[in-house]
C-alpha cells in the first residue's frame, strides 16, 4: 500500500492552528485528499485537541498573540505523544513580531518538518533572500538545496522548500520535485493546504522523507491534472477541479 493509500485508509485527524484566511480551503482540501481536519486555536483546549489528533499543523499566517501559547502547548503535546508536528513559518521575514514568534516556537517545540517558500526558509538560516510581504520573489535555484540542507541541520528537522521546484531535505538526503502548475502560485492558501497534506502523510508508517516527497509530488500532479482540463480557464475554474483531483489522483 503506497503512502497516499495509507492516508486514505487511515483518515488521520490533523489538528490545525492555522491561517484564518485559508481555513475553509485547507479543511476541504484535506477532506478531499483523505484526511480529517479540525481547526482549534483556543489555548484552553490545545492540549486536549493535540491529544486526540494524529498530527499537528502550526501555521503563523494570521498570527495573534494568544495563538503562540496554543501552538506551543499543541506542539509539546505532539512531541510527548510522538506524533508529527509541522511548522509553516508564513511571512517570517516580514516583521519582527513574526521573527520573535518563530524563535519562541523553535525554542519550545521539536518540529518533524518545516515547510516554507524560499524566502521564509532562507530567513530561518540567515541567508539573504528577496521577499515582498509574505512572498518570496527571488527564486535563485542554485541556493535552494543549500537552504533546505541548512534548515534541516540547524533545526534537526525535515525541510521543505517550496516553489517552481520543491526541495525536500533530511540530514544529507535531498529530493527534488518538479511537478506542479503556475495556478498554485496565483491562489490563496496553496502552500497552507500543502502543509496539511504533508502532516497527514507523516502520520503513515513510512520513511519520513519519502512520505513528505510523495505528498509534494502528489500535490503538484493533482494541480497538473486539474489545470489540464478543457473546462479550466483560470484560477476560478481551477480551484474546484483541484479539490476534485486531490480525491481522484492515484
Amino acid at each position: 500500500m503506497n503512502i497516499i493509500e495509507q492516508v486514505r485508509k487511515k483518515q488521520p485527524l490533523i489538528h490545525h492552528i492555522t491561517n484564518q484566511v485559508v481555513m475553509n480551503f485547507t479543511a476541504n482540501g484535506l477532506l478531499s485528499f483523505g484526511g480529517s481536519p479540525i481547526m482549534a486555536k483556543e489555548v484552553s483546549e490545545a492540549r486536549d485537541m493535540a491529544t486526540i489528533a494524529d498530527g499537528v499543523l502550526i501555521n503563523i499566517g494570521t498570527l495573534v498573540q494568544p495563538d503562540i501559547e496554543a501552538m506551543i502547548i499543541a506542539g509539546q503535546t505532539a512531541n510527548e505523544r510522538g506524533i508529527p508536528v509541522v511548522l509553516d513559518p508564513v511571512g517570517v521575514a516580514a516583521t519582527p513580531y513574526r521573527k520573535q514568534a518563530i524563535k519562541k516556537l523553535f525554542n519550545n517545540v521539536q518540529f518533524t518538518a518545516v515547510k516554507g517558500n524560499a524566502g521564509e526558509m532562507a530567513h530561518l538560516v540567515e541567508i539573504a533572500w528577496e521577499t515582498k510581504g509574505v512572498e518570496s520573489i527571488d527564486d535563485d535555484m542554485s541556493k535552494l538545496e543549500s537552504v533546505a540542507l541548512q534548515v534541516a541541520e540547524k533545526y534537526n528537522t525535515l525541510a521543505i522548500v517550496t516553489g517552481k521546484i520543491d526541495v525536500v531535505a533530511q540530514g544529507t538526503n535531498v529530493k527534488v520535485n518538479d511537478t506542479g502548475h503556475e495556478y498554485l502560485t496565483q491562489i490563496t492558501g496553496a502552500g497552507c493546504l500543502l502543509g496539511s497534506i504533508v502532516t497527514a502523510c507523516l502520520t503513515t508508517n513510512s520513511d519520513q522523507i519519502k512520505a513528505v516527497y510523495e505528498a509534494v509530488r502528489f500535490y503538484g500532479q493533482a494541480a497538473e491534472q486539474a489545470a489540464a482540463r478543457s473546462d479550466v480557464f483560470g484560477t476560478g475554474t481551477f480551484l474546484p477541479h483541484f479539490i476534485d483531483a486531490l480525491a481522484t489522483k492515484e
